[in-house]
């Protein structure tokens, strides 16, 4: 049974947050922002853990501590270790280079201390690249459950010594702002995890939902209102919704206007836009009332917690470079199904259980004697997984083995770095133009090789880059590369303008950027102008046929050239397209054969044009 006071609009705020989350793991460059829906998760947790716990001061003058935890692991136990345990089973079987640091992110997990952990060992959020994590999503089930056992013994402490409602209020608020100038004061560009993953910097979604219930608590408004002032109260939650709508769309993660002021901001937005939704007296909750949204609702958390292995283990096997949207609905699908499984089989059944009885259920399970074939074909299938899961613990935890291609990139940093200095000196080596393995290594003439040599450029780029700066600087010598793993296009203005400070940036400069996701317009006006319209700018479209953004990208840069005529295309993509033979085993960055026609593309490029 429901409660009266169940706000059954909330359930479609739910979807919006689940839905965009999931829209922005699966296509990150359509939604940039969809990861504004955990802040939306956090107001609602913060909201209604804040009523109720509100309420049971009001009428008992204290707070049922025990029953209060026991209530909230039962809700979040369950579908956790369902998850972890299939998850790592599934691991054991098919995805062993995942079983690194395996014990740790299960043990922090259920501790809830996963966030934490995270902070200092784990995966950025924004990596969508080097070898995804199926736990990385998991942070915020720590950040909760922190806020769930903390959050009551802070709340009755500030009314056991603030007493008066009004001080309470504002104290909670301040702490809120707190939380949000920490996160602006700790944010590093180059390494987001601190304010990202850390609880007290992201504990202003849940403390201004918390304020939200002091202020605007469910059991206080008015259902009836006058037409002017439901008109107001619609046309506020219609705006916020509009506005969190615009935020999904268009305020990327790495930016620092997220991180000074833009998820604080965003979390205002959506308290007000939660804040119309449980006032009986606006429209919004039945607008945001239908069955769809009731069902994914009621599922959020379990369509939460299962998404991100899904899509981990799909894309491991499936390249969706091609066609990105079919596979998204593909994995959506399959993730809704796993979702209601487990609301069918685990979460309700667990919700409704007596534990008092789980001594009796053990013994009773444990009874060979009891048990016929059927209920054996039911209970089988979870005994095998959970020994292959526990099998996965038991094995040692040994550092991942690095590719061939990441220690090549290693390899290859270090040496472009001395050659860099060499240049930037002045001191260049001689090509052997002449060199019969040098013409056949890279497909170039004599005259070619020679005109190669001669060329002054600027390389700028991420892993592929890095990966082919040898082979790049052994035919064009006067090439000073700058590589960078990992790289996004946000961060090459600031790249090119220290390139440019140094006396570095020639006028002919090579850009490999898309690899690690699609740029907006601005960015990409921001790297033209920082480089300047005297340059000849020669950018390569990327070859990430595991990645949705590989076409995008590509459309971007050939469209870019059209607009300016000092922008060319050298387009890698179509060339590698058919020539799988090119490429190590994450289809993206090369092996020795794939840099070779990779440099010869660039050089055969670059000679044409001049």
């Amino acid at each position: 049974m429901r409660s009266k006071q169940y706000v059954t609009g909330i359930d479609g705020v739910r979807t919006l947050a689940v839905f965009g989350v999931i829209i922005y793991h699966l296509l990150p460059t359509t939604l940039p922002g969809g990861y504004l829906g955990v802040p939306l998760f956090l107001l609602i947790s913060g909201y209604f853990v804040t009523l109720q716990l509100v309420r049971q001061m009001d009428q008992t003058g204290g707070i049922r501590l025990t029953q209060f935890y026991l209530k909230r692991l039962r809700r979040l136990y369950p579908v956790l270790i369902v998850m972890l345990t299939v998850t790592t089973a599934y691991i054991t079987v098919f995805a062993r280079d995942l079983l690194h640091n395996i014990k740790s992110t299960i043990i922090t997990n259920l501790l809830w201390v996963y966030n934490w952990w995270e902070i200092g060992h784990g995966q950025s959020y924004f990596d969508r690249f080097n070898g995804e994590s199926p736990f990385t999503h998991l942070w915020t089930l720590g950040v909760e459950a922190q806020f769930y056992f903390l959050w009551p013994l802070i709340l009755f402490l500030l009314f056991l010594v603030l007493r008066k409602r009004t001080r309470i209020k504002w104290t909670v608020f301040i702490l809120a702002v707190a939380s949000a100038i920490e996160m602006a004061v700790l944010f590093d560009p180059n390494n987001l995890n601190r304010v990202y993953y850390g609880t007290d910097t992201r504990a202003f979604s849940l403390l201004l939902g918390a304020w939200l219930a002091l202020c605007w608590p469910i059991d206080h408004l008015n259902a009836k209102l006058t037409t002017p002032a439901a008109k107001i109260l619609d046309g506020v939650g219609i705006s916020a919704l509009l506005i969190t709508l615009l935020g999904f769309f268009t305020l990327p993660g790495q930016s620092s206007w997220t991180y000074r002021g833009g998820m604080f901001f965003y979390s205002l937005i959506g308290m007000l836009l939660i804040a119309t939704v449980v006032h009986p007296g606006s429209h919004m909750n039945r607008w945001l009332t239908n069955p769809i949204f009731a069902w994914i609702g009621q599922r959020s958390y379990g369509i939460y917690v299962y998404q991100l292995p899904v899509m981990v283990f799909y894309e491991r096997v499936v390249e969706i470079g091609q066609h990105p949207l079919l596979n998204a609905l593909i994995e959506c699908g399959l993730i809704m199904v796993i979702s209601e499984l487990s609301y069918r089989f685990v979460e309700q059944p667990l919700a409704h259980y007596q534990w008092r009885h789980l001594p009796n259920s053990i013994r009773h399970w444990i009874d060979f004697k009891m048990h016929d074939w059927r209920q054996w074909v039911k209970i089988g299938p979870g005994v095998i997984i959970c020994f292959i899961a526990l099998c996965g613990l038991m094995l040692p935890s040994r550092p991942i083995k690095k590719s061939a291609e990441q220690t090549r990139i290693e390899k290859s940093k270090q040496a472009t770095a001395q050659k860099n200095q060499q240049i930037a000196k002045g001191k260049t080596t001689k090509v052997n133009v002449n060199s019969k393995s040098l013409q056949k290594k890279y497909g170039l003439t004599s005259a070619q090789l020679k005109a190669a040599s001669q060329l002054k450029i600027t390389a700028i780029g991420d892993s592929v880059m890095a990966d082919a700066s040898q082979d790049i600087q052994e035919i064009m010598p006067h090439a000073y590369v700058d590589a960078e793993v990992g790289r996004q296009g946000n961060a090459t203005p600031g790249v090119i303008k220290d390139l440019k400070a140094k006396g570095q940036l020639q006028k002919i400069v090579i850009l490999n950027l898309g690899t690690n996701g699609a740029m907006n317009a601005q960015t990409i006006d921001d790297i033209l102008n920082a480089i300047g319209s005297d340059h000849q700018i020669y950018w390569i479209t990327p070859h990430v046929p595991t990645r949705d953004w590989e076409q995008t990208v590509c459309d971007q840069i050939k469209q870019t050239a059209k607009q300016h005529n000092n922008v060319h295309v050298i387009d890698w993509n179509q060339a590698a397209s058919s020539h799988a033979e090119w490429f190590g085993q994450d289809k993206v960055h090369m092996n020795e054969q794939g840099n070779a026609y990779f440099t010869r593309l660039i050089v055969k490029t670059i000679l044409k044009n001049k």
